[in-house]
């Protein structure tokens, strides 16, 4: 597996499916993605899972984390998410945070990282902030 930083139109075509099956593919678009450092883990130069990196003030924020459904359980997602936490502290980030959907919320525990305030949806789908001191 091969981790690389490609472009915010690079992860489109794997955060539709994976992410908002059901919408556009507008929607899978972050309107600040021009601003973030987007990454791809690659396995034979498929990519396989995106996840896009944003920095504001010390903190970090990532976004739109997807795997491949075949790929997932495989430690793809794990390790792109320790590359991103890698990539924040290079980057001078204090904190990273996420809204995680509550059915991941196990997932993101495992890093260390805590829920922080309440449970909110977007749609039907019920997220809450989670966070990291680096």
């Amino acid at each position: 597996m091969q981790i690389r930083e490609i472009s915010a139109a690079d992860t489109y075509a794997l955060r539709h499916p994976v992410l908002c099956p059901d919408q556009p593919i507008d929607f899978v678009k972050v309107p600040d993605d021009a601003a973030g450092r987007h990454y791809g883990a690659f396995l034979n130069d498929t990519l396989v899972a995106v996840i896009s990196l944003f920095l504001q003030n010390g903190e970090a924020r990532f976004r739109k984390f997807a795997t491949h459904p075949d790929q997932q359980g495989n430690g793809i997602g794990t390790a792109l998410l320790n590359h991103v936490f890698t990539e924040a502290r290079r980057l001078g980030a204090h904190r990273i945070w996420c809204d995680a959907r509550l059915s991941a919320a196990a997932f993101y525990r495992r890093f260390g990282m805590q829920p922080a305030g309440d449970v909110f949806c977007k749609g039907p789908v019920p997220y809450v902030k989670y966070v990291l001191d680096l």
